[in-house]
């Protein structure tokens, strides 16, 4: 890499506000993983149960449905607030299982309700922490600053799963989710130092336009609805992510513990390979998209890379050789990367800024098309195998997609489309 290149990766480090956030949302994210997958193997081994298994991680997406909620905290308040009230509440749940585990009080049912706890609040982490960067960061940075704060969970999905699988394996669950507190304490610490917007700034205000009194927040949320609504490719946008969390995450992600063991025939170990290798795909996605200089065609390319995730999703149903899997779900999590970064950076760069937080919570609430997703993939995989599941999923997801390429056209496709006018670095 150049020196022009490199001083192009680092330049949103020059912000102090994105030097403390960055840190602060790797911790959180390093958390993250670590817990999915100390607690997703966890309730496989104890229930021995793929339906609690889908259970289980379609729990962690309860929030999706209040995320929106946290948007209008976010645009009211500032996300700064909002993201520290979000991370202490992260270290009370960890700490709590910690002292489930240390006590041998730990069983699969505090391990469902801290899980529904913490599925109310984690899912909006990552819109509001994306706000916080459109905050903070120049609008010609935003490209390089997604990026780089895409690589917090990206590096997070590698580094953690393997950490994860490790420290249970050689030292307990106990001491492992230690360390777990142990990141969500540092996470919070150093989101106290992260900048938000000034005391009395209302960016509904503008040089032309007085500022006025706030509606309520029950308004905020239906304008949010109505402008993403009546904006074509913010909606074509927000189609695209409610698919890949119906039909691409739950069969490479929810489910991976089950792959591992009935597909595979490995151990935990051998799951912290697999989630490592979507994870570092995804990884090299974020790193190459960090070093942008110039603006994205952003709508071209979150439809191009979801169907090729779906491809993968496809070809992933049927490898059954454990060192092929690995590099199917290293492209898979490239492609996730490329199609959903760019996806992000143009909600952010085409949204009005007094929508934005809303704008990126309502993506959020897409997600919620992951537990439907996971539960549905449960019986079906007990029914018919994983493969014939997957591969339904992945067919569906590649027609669906075309689908929406051929209904908004002319809004994400066409080089002169609102979606593929990106700003420069």
């Amino acid at each position: 890499m150049s020196t022009a290149e490199r001083a192009s990766v680092l330049r949103p480090f020059a912000v102090r506000s994105f030097r403390f956030q960055w840190p602060a949302d790797l911790a959180t994210s390093w958390s993250f993983e670590m817990e999915t997958l100390i607690l997703g193997w966890y309730v496989l081994v104890a229930t021995d149960s793929v339906l609690m298994l889908t259970l289980f991680a379609a729990l962690q997406y309860l929030g999706t449905l209040v995320a929106p909620l946290f948007g209008v905290a976010g645009d009211r308040v500032g996300a700064r607030t909002v993201l520290c009230a979000m991370r202490a509440f992260y270290l009370v749940q960890a700490a709590a299982l910690t002292g489930f585990a240390l006590f041998d009080a730990l069983d699969p049912l505090p391990v469902f309700v801290i899980a529904a706890l913490m599925g109310l609040v984690r899912p909006s982490d990552l819109a509001i922490r994306y706000a916080l960067v459109g905050e903070t960061i120049p609008s010609r940075q935003l490209v390089g600053a997604m990026g780089i704060s895409r690589t917090t969970s990206d590096s997070a999905r590698v580094a953690g799963a393997l950490t994860g699988a490790s420290l249970v394996a050689i030292v307990g669950i106990g001491p492992a989710y230690m360390v777990v507190t142990t990141l969500y304490a540092i996470s919070l610490l150093l989101s106290f130092g992260v900048a938000g917007r000034a005391r009395g700034d209302d960016i509904s205000a503008g040089p032309e336009r007085p500022l006025v009194a706030r509606p309520s927040a029950l308004r905020d949320l239906t304008d949010g609805f109505a402008y993403v609504w009546n904006t074509p490719h913010l909606l074509a946008a927000m189609a695209i992510a409610v698919l890949v969390n119906l039909c691409a995450f739950p069969l490479m992600a929810g489910v991976l513990p089950y792959v591992a063991r009935e597909v595979y025939g490995a151990g935990q170990t051998e799951l912290g390979y697999l989630a490592a290798s979507f994870a570092f795909g995804a990884l090299i996605g974020s790193l190459a998209l960090s070093g942008t200089r110039k603006g994205l065609r952003s709508g071209r390319m979150m439809i191009a890379f979801t169907t090729v995730w779906f491809v993968m999703v496809v070809i992933f149903a049927w490898v059954d050789v454990l060192a092929l899997g690995i590099i199917v779900l290293m492209l898979a999590g490239l492609s996730q990367t490329l199609a959903l970064v760019p996806l992000s950076i143009m909600l952010m760069q085409s949204s009005d800024p007094s929508m934005r937080a809303r704008v990126l919570s309502l993506r959020m609430l897409a997600i919620y098309s992951l537990p439907i997703g996971l539960l549905a993939s449960g019986p079906l995989i007990e029914t018919f195998g994983y493969a014939a599941t997957a591969t339904g999923y992945g067919v569906f997801g590649l027609a669906t997609t075309a689908l929406i390429a051929w209904r908004w056209y002319s809004h994400v496709w066409r080089l002169d489309a609102p979606a593929n006018r990106g700003e420069t670095g």
